[in-house]
């Protein structure tokens, strides 16, 4: 497996390999992996000659009282745990490499950026889109790969392609969650034995909303309280949202139809939590 730490190496390669003929998978992490990482390594294994992994601690998208110092971080295991699903290749840049000083330009996708974990975290979907559309630069792979768990990153990256023009495809792949339904995430880490175990309720507030539209409730207000009904008042949970969203433009819905996101942020302890679910209705 290659390393490359430096930017313009990487382009050549790229290129090079595409000039070949392969088809290029690229996948964007800061690290730490876990299975819903290396299910998106899995995924672009399966559909592309050549697997690109980047694995940057982004700065540009922590808030200065958020965890960038302490994020988790372990190169030699990681490069173990990509070797070993057949990743080619891991992008390794120093922080001077990808923000070079003065560092003047950022890219910023409005509205959809406002919300959910946009209003609660200011200025972290610009540091989002400016590192990847440096990513899509460095790396000019046919198709890079996300998962839904991030929805709302998901769907600012979708935009930012969809309006810039960037000739790559972007996949979403499902959210990896552990046994008992917790979300996979580097931030797991963080959490105590008993921290993780009220974790788990997030899921469950989330299972809970499902089984109320399946019973036929299409209001989004009461898809909303079903799930503060659950989580609210737990002791060791702070909810900071609840979204229940169009998942084409993030709009709030009143009456469920078509693609609905629903979505939640909740700290448990000190560590900041997201997950959510895809609802398709499609009543007549």
């Amino acid at each position: 497996m290659q390393i490359f730490t430096e930017a313009r190496e990487m382009t050549a390669a790229v290129k090079k390999w595409r000039a070949s003929g392969k088809t290029v998978g690229l996948v964007p992490t800061m690290g730490y992996f876990h299975q819903g990482h290396l299910s998106l390594m899995r995924r672009a294994r399966e559909e592309n000659d050549v697997v690109v992994v980047s694995l940057f601690v982004n700065p540009l998208q922590f808030g200065p009282r958020e965890d960038l110092d302490i994020y988790p971080r372990d190169f030699q295991r990681d490069r173990q745990l990509a070797e070993e699903v057949g990743v080619d290749c891991i992008f390794f840049p120093s922080v001077e490499e990808m923000y070079p000083q003065p560092f003047l330009t950022k890219v910023v996708v409005g509205k959809i950026t406002e919300v959910m974990c946009g209003k609660a975290r200011p200025g972290h979907f610009e540091g989002v889109t400016t590192v990847v559309a440096k990513l899509f630069h460095i790396i000019p792979a046919d198709r890079a790969y996300f998962g839904q768990k991030d929805a709302q990153q998901v769907r600012v990256i979708q935009k930012m392609v969809e309006d810039l023009n960037f000739d790559i495809d972007i996949r979403i792949c499902p959210t990896v969650r552990e046994e008992d339904g917790l979300a996979a995430s580097s931030r797991n880490v963080y959490l105590s034995g008993e921290e993780r175990e009220r974790a788990t309720l997030l899921y469950r507030s989330l299972e809970r909303a499902q089984r109320v539209i399946e019973r036929g409730e299409r209001r989004a207000e009461a898809v909303e309280k079903s799930i503060r009904e659950m989580l609210e008042g737990q002791p060791g949970i702070d909810l900071e949202y609840v979204a229940v969203y169009n998942n084409i433009d993030l709009e709030p819905v009143e009456i469920l139809q078509g693609e609905v996101l629903i979505a939640l942020a909740a700290w448990v302890g000190g560590t900041r939590l997201i997950d959510n679910v895809l609802i398709r209705i499609d009543d007549k």
